[in-house]
């Protein structure tokens, strides 16, 4: 092969390398600020059809803000769900004591994991409503029907789950105490920072698979999909994208900051075998706690990230379990 043409094949090689690599560079800082939206699902829609035959009554509201909600309140009759009674022979093989079904005795908010949707917690909301609390469900920032374009990962959405409680108690005049918090992944870091707010209105806080800080897990993701060598620089650049889309450099994203400011019982569960937030940024977040709050850590055996609500582990009654004793 003539040296000029090899040479041509050389630069063009090199050339499409750079596109790619600035292509890809671009898609992971839009999706970091901005990720693609879950669309409803079917057991959504069922969940949404019949919410009577899971145990429940919804009522859909908006926040002033825009942002939609849902609220989940036990069926007033009794009646139970599948998961509902599934939880409820939990306690009973534990000796531990339930509300009548039916009954309301405190409010937890709930915020979903990142490309999430708060109907995604519907599931959750059946068993938490069958243990007695009323659930709100709320639509992150760039999520689900969410107004919003960007994505804060708690930094800027601090006060939104306080916004929720607020919102719904003057919609729909319940007692605003005793409530909860309870956030998975990215709603984990929503959570921690909500938690972590002055005036917090919390009684307790559960937080499930979180990170402890936003850019270590997001560098280990990269490096884990394009190799060591590769993924640094990868990360760099979308890391550099996000904080060029949003004002707020990835370094910022800090929950265990707002960790060690904690004044409320917390329990943090995490999967042992999670490749998406590995379990030892969990464990420096449970370690950001202070020592003189309650506070409990608990490992979930064999589960990863996608699967940690689904395994034979009582994951639902641990946290019922936490959330009945102190959101009281």
């Amino acid at each position: 092969m003539p040296f000029r043409l090899l040479r041509r094949l050389i630069l063009a090689v090199v050339f499409l390398f750079l596109v790619l690599a600035a292509t890809l560079t671009w898609w992971a800082g839009s999706e970091l600020a901005s990720p693609s939206r879950r669309t409803l699902q079917d057991y959504h829609l069922e969940f949404l059809g019949d919410a009577a035959g899971h145990g429940m009554r919804l009522e859909k509201f908006t926040l002033n803000d825009g942002t939609p909600c849902l609220m989940c309140l036990p069926e007033p009759t009794g009646r139970l769900g599948t998961r509902g009674q599934s939880i409820r022979e939990q306690f009973a093989k534990r000796g531990l004591p339930l509300p009548n079904a039916g009954e309301v005795h405190g409010t937890l908010v709930l915020t979903h994991g990142r490309k999430g949707r708060k109907e995604d917690y519907l599931p959750i909301a059946e068993r938490l409503c069958a243990v007695g609390f009323r659930c709100l469900l709320a639509d992150m920032p760039a999520h689900g029907d969410h107004p919003s374009a960007l994505l804060y990962y708690g930094v800027r959405e601090a006060g939104l789950p306080a916004s929720v409680l607020k919102e719904a108690v003057e919609k729909f005049h319940f007692a605003p105490q005793p409530a909860g918090l309870l956030g998975m992944s990215m709603g984990g870091s929503v959570a921690m920072y909500s938690a972590g707010q002055p005036d917090a209105p919390w009684k307790a806080l559960a937080i499930i698979s979180s990170f402890h800080a936003f850019q270590p897990a997001m560098e280990l993701q990269a490096s884990r999909m394009a190799g060591s060598f590769l993924g640094k620089p990868w990360a760099a650049g979308a890391g550099w994208l996000y904080e060029w889309k949003t004002g707020l450099p990835l370094s910022a994203i800090q929950p265990q900051e707002s960790a060690a400011r904690l004044k409320i019982p917390t329990l943090i569960l995490h999967g042992t075998d999670d490749k998406i937030v590995p379990i030892e940024s969990g464990r420096k977040l449970y370690a950001a706690l202070p020592e003189d709050i309650e506070k409990q850590w608990v490992e979930i055996p064999t589960a990863d990230h996608h699967n940690v609500l689904i395994t034979e582990f009582p994951v639902y009654a641990t946290i019922s379990e936490w959330m009945l004793k102190h959101v009281r």
